[in-house]
């Protein structure tokens, strides 16, 4: 790079050529040389100069470059390490997922393969029993094939004595054998059904035994005792002349409303509300409980209060009535069986809600059916809907077998349907084999221990008499009764009995139960007599 020379200065000296001396033109030709050729590599060294700042800023805006790179490429791996961190935990937890569904595939197909493995023995039991059977029925042909031989020997022995004897024609003797032999074949005959009857009895008592045990240990519900009363607590006592109002205004006109009686005592703290409707009970607790809450009581705030809560209580009637069905597996049934069903929910018998009761029936009755190889959709049909007179038996005459087989009929349902809730307590003929199940269904629901207030009591009250009855025999240490009072475990004294004598109190103890109780089925009694010795060693 070459700097400017202003030459024009040079050209102002107007001394002429002629004028200037030689010694002196050639000094200022050399001091002009000299000058140019300092003016050169001086600028080639500020030339030079810039150039290398020029590389040390470049040099140093490269590393600052290079620097920042590292940086936004370690920012960049750091990054990346995050989203396969991310990615890695996510496809960890979906493992983990898939983990848990497969385990808990694996427990539901384990319970599964036991149920069926379960199944499996009761059908080998089953087989084994119908091969003994079968056996036994081939056993007794041909016990009575052999026997009618011995009687054709019998009889051919006796008509060649009665020719050589009695000198009989051979169609005089002939009829005489033929009569004692009828005489002795009906006499046999009957002796041979009377036990073959005895061993079906038998066995369609243990076989049905079988399946009722299978549907109840395979349901199991809780069941809750409810009162029949209702009271209303109140925050004071001064809330009960609110209620009673001026000159009793206020009670008369909830009473004529909601058509319940409204007793109010010396009882501290307590409206009572009485009533054989339980729908209309319901109405006026919860619109009692409402008015208390507002404070205000007076006869106009009560209707409508009163109407208010009968709305909302109609919902909720029509809300519990769906619950039931789909937990049964029938949704969309009649939306008046549906109300019907909800108002079940209010109605007690012997303390059990007869909705739950209801449901009960029906999933005891489908189990049944499945287990006889007959419509199990059906029978849970049958046993759901067969109390549902229950519902309407204060406003029609009759019976709630009637009421509700009526009631059925005139909505649409089936004949099966009708006959369970017309014919469940045998009041009329039963035909229909879902009739039955529903009846058998019905009473296991009923009588098992804790269903019901009333059969608790007795359950536990028969429990204790069998027990004090063993107690009562000399040489009896201890008594339990077991199976709900089906079997009496008892347990003598070595010491004052010997093995004869506890024969003979555990059949003392059974003519004991047959003379003094009244019970269904039987009792097993079992007495046991046994001598412990027992040594520590040390």
């Amino acid at each position: 790079m070459f700097w400017p020379v202003n030459i024009s200065r040079l050209e102002l000296i107007q001394l002429p050529v002629a004028e200037i001396p030689h010694g002196t033109a050639m000094l200022l030709l050399g001091f002009f040389l000299v000058g140019f050729f300092l003016a050169f590599f001086f600028v080639r060294w500020m030339d030079r100069l810039r150039l290398a700042d020029a590389e040390t800023k470049a040099n140093e805006i490269r590393h600052i470059a290079e620097e920042h790179a590292e940086v936004l490429i370690q920012n960049a791996e750091l990054e990346i390490k995050k989203k396969e961190l991310a990615s890695k935990e996510e496809a960890e937890q979906e493992l983990r997922k898939l983990r848990e569904e497969l385990h808990e595939r694996e427990r539901i197909l384990n319970k599964r393969d036991d149920a069926l493995a379960i199944q499996q023995d009761q059908l080998k039991k089953q087989e084994k029993l119908n091969e003994t059977t079968q056996r036994k029925l081939s056993e007794k042909v041909q016990e009575n094939n052999k026997r009618a031989a011995e009687l054709d020997k019998l009889i051919q022995s006796e008509r060649q004595t009665l020719y050589q004897i009695s000198g009989l024609t051979k169609e005089e003797a002939t009829r005489r054998i033929l009569s004692e032999l009828e005489d002795s074949l009906q006499q046999e005959t009957g002796t041979i059904v009377a036990r073959h009857e005895k061993k079906m009895k038998e066995s369609c008592e243990e076989l049905s035994r079988e399946i009722l045990l299978s549907a109840l240990q395979r349901y199991s519900a809780a069941h809750t005792a409810e009162a029949t009363t209702s009271t209303v607590d109140i925050p004071s006592d001064e809330m009960k002349g609110r209620i009673i109002g001026r000159e009793g205004r206020n009670i008369r006109t909830f009473e004529s409303i909601t058509g319940v009686d409204v007793i109010i005592d010396d009882t501290p703290g307590v409206v009572i509300v009485s009533s054989f409707d339980t729908i209309r009970r319901e109405v006026a607790r919860l619109s009692l409980q409402k008015l208390i809450l507002d404070g205000r009581i007076h006869p106009s705030r009560i209707e409508e209060i009163v109407y208010q809560t009968q709305n909302q209580l109609e919902k909720n009637i029509q809300k519990i009535g769906e619950a039931a069905a789909l937990e049964v597996g029938f949704p969309g049934m009649h939306e008046r069986i549906i109300n019907l069903l909800g108002r079940l929910h209010y109605r007690t018998s012997y303390s059990q809600n007869v909705l739950r009761h209801s449901v009960e029936v029906a999933f005891l009755s489908g189990m049944i059916a499945e287990q006889l190889g007959l419509d199990e959709r059906l029978a849970r049909r049958c046993g759901l809907l067969h109390d549902i007179g229950k519902a309407a038996d204060h406003e029609a005459e009759g019976g709630h077998p009637k009421i509700g087989a009526d009631l059925l009929k005139r909505f649409g349902e089936s004949r099966d349907v009708v006959m369970a809730a017309l014919c469940h307590h045998d009041d009329f003929r039963v035909e229909n084999v879902y009739t039955s199940i529903v009846a058998a269904a019905d009473a296991a629901s009923a009588s098992r221990p804790g269903a019901r207030r009333e059969t608790l009591e007795r359950y536990i009250r028969r429990m204790e008499e069998l027990e004090t009855i063993a107690c009562k025999f000399k040489g009896v240490e201890q008594a339990f009764a077991i199976q709900a009072g089906r079997e009496l475990r008892v347990i003598v004294s070595s010491k004052e009995t010997t093995d004869e004598q506890a024969a003979k109190i555990c059949r003392d103890i059974v003519h004991a139960f047959e003379e003094q109780l009244s019970y269904p089925g039987e009792i097993k009694v079992t007495v046991t007599r046994e001598t412990r010795c027992v040594e520590i060693a040390k």
